[in-house]
């Protein structure tokens, strides 16, 4: 009987709960039964995952592979279980590494060719993971997002092949970089990309300067003397 183990997270709101993802390959009919609460979504990871290796040109064992997801009384929801669940499969066939899988956290979305789509929940996965001391794997897409966190180590992969070849030694995955603030938060519009419609822009650079509403700057009243319109709008 062989088990291997990789953590991942459920989310209540914007907070990860740990959930650890136990593989195990035994003797008896085969089957692939994912237990622990899982949605349908999660349920249907099996076949995501069954693609993928297929897709990689490998085959589940003819055994009984059992996938549970603990602690078993919360509820699993989402399909950012895909990455986790095959990564424990592949560690339990042997693989990947038993050892360096079980020093990471993972999520993500499997494609039926194995690449890695981007999920919801990157950034408190990651801080979850390095509040445990565990490395993130995460898809290649969220790899900025999740260098956010700061001391933790991030594997953003495209697919699972990059994931096998990176343990392997053969192809090492280059850490992320947070994006820089400006991409992050992108500039808004600027009244200088109106056209036209001076009375407005003026109305509207009078109203932001002086503080006041916009009703006041659109009427004709004379404006107070202490009324600055060099501000910005």
């Amino acid at each position: 009987m062989t088990v291997a183990r990789i953590a991942t997270f459920a989310f209540s709101g914007i907070e990860a709960m740990p959930v650890e993802v136990e593989v195990q390959l035994a003797s008896g009919l085969p089957a692939f039964l994912v237990v622990g609460l899982p949605d349908k979504a999660v349920a249907e990871s099996r076949e995501r995952v069954r693609a993928a290796l297929v897709g990689l040109g490998l085959s589940l064992p003819p055994k009984r592979v059992l996938v549970n997801l603990a602690p078993a009384d919360i509820v699993k929801e989402g399909s950012h279980f895909d990455l986790p669940i095959a990564l424990g499969v592949l560690a339990a066939m042997g693989v990947l590494p038993r050892e360096e899988v079980a020093g990471y956290a993972a999520l993500g979305e499997l494609s039926l060719d194995g690449a890695i789509r981007p999920v919801a929940g990157v950034l408190p996965a990651a801080l979850g993971a390095s509040a445990r001391d565990l490395g993130l794997i995460c898809p290649a897409s969220q790899g900025g997002e999740a260098a956010w966190a700061g001391r933790v180590e991030v594997l953003a992969a495209p697919d699972l092949l990059a994931l096998m070849n990176h343990f392997r030694g053969i192809q090492v995955l280059t850490p992320p970089e947070p994006p820089p603030p400006e991409a992050a938060a992108p500039r808004g519009p600027c009244l200088s990309e109106v056209k036209g419609q001076e009375s407005a822009k003026r109305a509207l650079e009078v109203a932001a300067a002086g503080g006041h509403n916009l009703f006041r700057s659109m009427t004709k009243e004379p404006l107070p003397h202490d009324v600055s319109v060099d501000g910005p709008a």
